[in-house]
């Protein structure tokens, strides 16, 4: 698996993962849930992504036991695995973020996290949320930290609240990225290529949606692959990004494990291009 250097000498992370939202939330879908998460790792995946928010913990707990049983059977050690998970931002206060990720590492069974985020902005200051991440950091809790879903202007607050771009130890910036969603392309995603910070793209493939994109399928075809290998592949093109779709069938996780290694030419970015435009102005950051 390519990975990416973060920030600051923070270590690497995988360009490719496992994303986890809506997981966890149906009992009757767990075993499936988890098979996915265990074939995941065998396969090689090491990015695992969650939030306290998904299935209000359920997708964490999955993660956990899915993470175990990897472990246990020696498949993978702790430390090859990249968990990443998120806090409300309810709960990004000086004191709220160290329960919060209590509760996080309690569900997943874990000692630390490598890479915490704040999911969105919410009421506390962007100073506390610095200054409660940089103390997690210190006690050992998390490796490093990050913020989901904050734009150019609040990515220009968070320096100031790190105390400038010599103090600057956000590790990503996590947000809605797609070949159908490239509104990050106008100003987020260069502010942040400058800074060699990494753009987590959630929801790549646009939850599947992309499969429905008759154009798509067309290059896709001309290509030997599927339209969502080749939105997948597309957003990897990116300088500087990770994605991390979701997938609980292990025939997509083989897939999403073969875009990440598609080469696209010069010719078929022209005609994504074509069929999807990249930005000419600056939009409001989408979130779904």
């Amino acid at each position: 698996m390519d990975t990416l250097e973060l920030r600051g000498g923070a270590g690497r992370i995988p360009v490719l993962g496992m994303g986890t939202w809506h997981m966890g939330e149906d009992r009757g879908e767990h075993a499936a849930e988890l098979a996915a998460l265990r074939a995941g790792i065998d396969m090689g995946y090491r990015l695992i992504d969650t939030a306290e928010m998904y299935a209000e913990g359920g997708a964490e707990q999955l993660v956990g036991e899915a993470v175990a049983q990897a472990v246990r059977s020696g498949s993978v050690e702790r430390e090859d695995l990249f968990i990443v998970s998120k806090a409300y931002p309810h709960n990004a206060g000086r004191q709220g973020l160290p329960a919060a990720c209590a509760c996080s590492l309690e569900r997943l069974g874990l000692d630390y996290l490598d890479l915490y985020l704040l999911h969105w902005r919410g009421e506390h200051p962007l100073k506390e949320t610095v200054d409660g991440m940089r103390a997690l950091v210190a006690a050992g809790r998390i490796r490093r930290w990050g913020v989901s879903n904050l734009d150019v202007d609040d990515m220009e607050e968070l320096v100031a609240a790190c105390g400038g771009e010599a103090q600057l130890d956000c590790a990503v910036n996590q947000v809605y990225f797609s070949v159908s969603e490239r509104g990050p392309e106008f100003s987020l995603l260069p502010w942040q290529q400058a800074r060699a910070m990494p753009l987590m793209a959630y929801s790549p493939v646009d939850q599947g949606a992309v499969m429905h994109d008759a154009g798509l399928a067309k290059i896709a075809a001309g290509l030997g692959v599927s339209a969502a290998q080749l939105a997948l592949a597309w957003v990897l093109s990116r300088q500087g990004t990770v994605a991390i779709p979701k997938a609980v069938r292990q025939a997509h996780l083989k897939q999403n494990l073969e875009a990440a290694q598609l080469v696209l030419s010069p010719q078929v970015l022209e005609e994504i291009d074509r069929l999807h435009p990249p930005p000419g102005r600056k939009r409001p950051l989408a979130m779904i």
